[in-house]
């Protein structure tokens, strides 16, 4: 292989696309360290009413979030999660990926540098569109602001 070029990506096994979503909200969730509990509650909140997660086991959501957290401890496990998540999740998907974990970033009233990371490598990952993205966003923090 010659020095400009770069490795083969990892060829990531796909998860139900339920799953996949759920693991964007646990890694939006955990990425600056401290899971609270205003994002679990947007988490629960999310599963039960949204329409993507009409036909979800409500109960089987601490299994799903224990998956993620094997895919995370993986060697390069956020790049593994997030090509997990990309395998997973048709494109029609791709937009409720971002938005889910927009939701979780802005559930506490502030995006931490490790959330706008994650926001950023989803973002690239799902082949989000800048004008896109901040439209998403502007969303997101519009309805978790706080009177």
């Amino acid at each position: 292989m010659s020095a400009h070029a770069t490795a083969p990506r990892p060829v990531a096994s796909a998860v139900p696309a339920q799953h996949a979503l759920i693991y964007i909200m646990v890694m939006m969730s955990a990425a600056d360290g401290d899971m609270t509990d205003n994002e679990l509650g947007v988490i629960g909140d999310l599963v039960r009413h949204l329409p993507v997660f009409r036909h979800f086991e409500l109960d089987t959501l601490p299994d799903v979030a224990r998956e993620c957290t094997s895919h995370l401890n993986h060697p390069d496990g956020m790049r593994h999660t997030l090509h997990v998540i990309k395998a997973s999740l048709p494109e029609r998907l791709h937009e409720t990926g971002y938005a889910i974990a927009c939701d979780i970033a802005a559930a506490d009233a502030g995006v931490s540098p490790e959330e706008r990371r994650l926001l950023e490598l989803l973002r690239l990952e799902l082949e989000i569109d800048h004008l896109h993205a901040s439209a998403i966003e502007w969303g997101a923090r519009a309805r978790y602001l706080v009177a």
